[in-house]
């Protein structure tokens, strides 16, 4: 029998935990288009910066995504590479019943 190992499923739970939400899935679609700034992504989720700005902090802390000051600007970009799975798993199997 070949099980996975319990660190392997604690960390793969604390992942789902931070990303079971889905203001946090719509800016991982997003990130996977390219580096974007905190403005750009509220933008595109159509939400205030402030409130973006504590789901991509969780992300961050979490080792999920990354930040760099350009100027007066905060880019993100995904550097787990989880994410993309995880989205990708989303969208071939979380499909919606017609």
């Amino acid at each position: 029998m070949n099980i996975l190992p319990n660190d392997v499923l604690e960390e793969s739970a604390a992942c789902l935990r931070i990303m079971a939400h889905p203001v946090r899935l719509r800016i991982v679609d997003i990130l996977m288009q390219g580096d974007l700034a905190v403005h750009e992504i509220s933008e595109l989720c159509g939400m205030k910066p402030n409130q973006i700005c504590e789901h991509l902090r969780l992300m961050q802390t979490s080792g999920l995504l990354t930040s760099k000051r350009e100027g007066r600007s905060v880019h993100y970009r995904i550097v787990s590479p989880r994410l993309p799975s995880l989205l990708k798993c989303i969208c071939e199997n979380c499909k919606p019943s017609e």
